[in-house]
């Protein structure tokens, strides 16, 4: 049966400037890090995404290496972009990014020119696009000149195969650096990429600041710890879940899952419930509390965890009582 999007698709999400520029984006994202490789089920997949863009979500954030094996979720994305998507391409926000390792041999890792444009013409091809929304470089490299980087950057925009540009996991000072050498080059970054949750707050450390003071965007990944902060893992392990997968790329792992983590996750639980939440909606509500994050990341396993997810939109403040008891707990004295 073919894919019909839903009329109302913009009727509840919504949507925020990101930084200074003339990109909205939507309050919740979908993320393509995990679930979407060749060794994941294709139509569970597909529904992820259908039930997506009826819910307003335009944006669609993947990376060179996802899978596993690397490269698969862009191509899996590929598929479904032109089988589901491609009458709607124009109202969807593809990115993409490259900075780990993707293939073997001095040029397939890093921050070179080399390496960058290979890359994204690799996740073109994938995708079967002519350009990304997005295209950030996805760890800094002090081996190579940020010059260098940010050049590729600066090049793949003027050759019209990204639109926007920007940065992921770079610390405050790198940012700074990095922001400098593009606007020099004039074509200023667009938004950070960087891992943000209740129990992974360095953001908090400076970078929010200079993304703030200098106009660029900000959208969080891991926003629940890849299911930590969930109520998944109160009662154990389960044998489906992230954890249980043994998948590799940087999932979950069974031994990240502490007494220490739980006894936290229990107490948060309880504000959650309290709220009428659940923990995973009072998680995506927090990381959102500050206006500098343009956009939280979502990565969902199953059609209904993005419901449930979404729903976080309906009850999206703090009061500062809250907010205190969330402190308090976090800093192990609740």
């Amino acid at each position: 049966m073919n894919y019909q999007a839903s009329p109302n698709r913009y009727n509840t999400m919504r949507y925020n400037r990101c930084g200074q520029s003339g990109l909205l984006l939507p309050a919740f994202s979908l993320g393509l890090w995990h679930n979407f490789g060749e060794i994941d089920n294709y139509e569970n997949g597909r529904s992820i995404i259908r039930k997506a863009f009826d819910a307003g979500i335009t944006h669609f954030d993947l990376a060179n290496n996802y899978g596993p094996p690397p490269g698969s979720a862009e191509t899996t994305f590929g598929k479904m972009l032109k089988s589901d998507l491609a009458s709607h391409r124009d109202e969807i926000i593809v990115s993409t990014k490259a900075g780990w390792q993707m293939w073997e041999g001095p040029y397939g890792d890093h921050g070179s020119k080399k390496y960058l444009m290979a890359s994204l013409d690799q996740s073109l091809m994938r995708m079967g696009l002519d350009y990304v929304d997005i295209f950030y470089h996805h760890r800094p490299d002090p081996d190579t000149p940020l010059e260098e980087t940010m050049g590729t950057l600066d090049l793949m925009v003027r050759q019209g195969k990204a639109l926007y540009v920007g940065i992921s996991s770079y610390n405050a000072e790198e940012t700074r650096q990095a922001l400098r050498v593009l606007k020099e080059l004039g074509t200023p970054c667009l938004i950070h990429q960087p891992r943000y949750s209740m129990f992974d707050r360095w953001i908090e450390d400076g970078l929010l600041e200079v993304l703030g003071d200098e106009g660029v965007g900000c959208i969080v990944f891991s926003p629940l710890e890849q299911g930590l902060l969930t109520n998944k893992y109160l009662k154990g392990i389960p044998k489906v879940s992230r954890a249980a997968s043994g998948r590799g790329n940087g999932a979950l792992e069974a031994d990240q899952i502490t007494a220490e983590k739980l006894n936290l996750v229990a107490q948060l639980n309880a504000i959650a419930a309290e709220r009428g939440q659940s923990l995973a909606q009072m998680a995506l509500c927090w990381v959102k509390r500050d206006p500098r994050v343009t956009s939280v990341l979502l990565g969902v396993s199953r059609p209904e965890q993005l419901e449930d997810s979404l729903s976080a939109l309906e009850n999206p403040g703090f009061g500062e009582e809250e907010l205190l008891r969330i402190e308090e707990v976090l800093a192990g004295r609740g």
